[in-house]
């Protein structure tokens, strides 16, 4: 006689839903209006808020994190979870106008893809980089 295996977790479906979005982070459409230069100002050069991890000091454009401190941000850029996301960033997102062309109604192109570097981790270069980006637009 065979027997039959106990489920010893039937009943955590209510558990499950709240672990799936409990760490869910922003979309990559999300992350790439965030990379526009107005929008990337605000968020790096945020104002205190202490109910954020390292009082909001320290956050990562690309995968919308905060961090302790800038040692911990620094060793963020070099993993693994990072550098994934970087990859990711470099297709351009689509739009409405390209998922119609993509069904049939117009010419299909393909996405472009551009070049993602890691964000400046001081102040000084993040804020060497905003004017010489915009000396070179004027």
């Amino acid at each position: 006689m065979t027997y039959k295996r106990k489920k010893y977790h039937r009943g955590d479906t209510h558990l499950r839903k709240r672990w799936r979005t409990k760490r869910r982070t922003k979309d990559l459409d999300q992350i790439n209006d965030d990379m526009k230069e107005e929008n990337a100002k605000e968020l790096l050069n945020q104002e205190v808020d202490f109910d954020k991890p390292g009082s909001a000091q320290h956050y990562c454009l690309h995968c919308a994190r905060y961090f302790i401190d800038d040692q911990a941000l620094k060793e963020h850029f070099r993993t693994k979870v990072h550098k994934r996301r970087l990859k990711a960033l470099e297709l351009e997102p689509y739009s409405i106008e390209e998922s119609e062309k993509a069904a049939g109604k117009g010419s299909y192109n393909t996405p472009k893809k551009r070049k993602i570097e890691t964000q400046p981790s001081n102040i000084e270069d993040l804020r060497e980089t905003i004017t010489c980006s915009n000396n070179m637009d004027s």
